[in-house]
């Protein structure tokens, strides 16, 4: 993902989405922050880590206190799922983040819901990941 692909704007919010293959954080020893978070990686080439990075584009901070959802599903929307991204302390700021198996070779739709303290409803942001192998 370049860029310009992995960062939107939407009410005075910047999103920055990555995936990872879950091997990487397979990599980590159990006893490391990273090998045990949201339950550990789990296992198989098709699973991935989604990870969002919140900012409030006003004033530059983070937003370390949301609710953070993503709705992924392959082209056309056949197998929509919704997962929870879980806060994570990273290099000491939060990131939010979980797992998801991301099958075959495809282009997939990532809607990431966010309510944050002191908005009103939530704010969405659409991202589009292609997945090859």
């Amino acid at each position: 993902m370049s860029d310009e692909e992995n960062y939107r704007v939407a009410e005075d919010l910047g999103v920055y989405l990555g995936t990872l293959p879950a091997a990487i954080v397979r990599g980590h020893p159990k006893t490391h922050a990273e090998g045990s978070m949201h339950g550990g990686a789990p296992d198989g080439t098709d699973q991935f880590h989604v990870v969002v990075a919140i900012f409030d584009t006003r004033s530059g901070d983070r937003i370390e206190n949301a609710k953070v959802k993503a709705t992924i599903s392959a082209f056309g929307h056949i197998g929509t799922k919704t997962i929870d991204l879980q806060p994570m302390a990273i290099a000491g700021t939060v990131i939010y983040g979980n797992f998801v198996a991301l099958p075959g070779t495809d282009r997939y739709d990532i809607s990431v819901e966010i309510t944050a303290l002191g908005r009103q409803h939530p704010v969405r942001v659409n991202f589009q990941y292609q997945h090859t192998r």
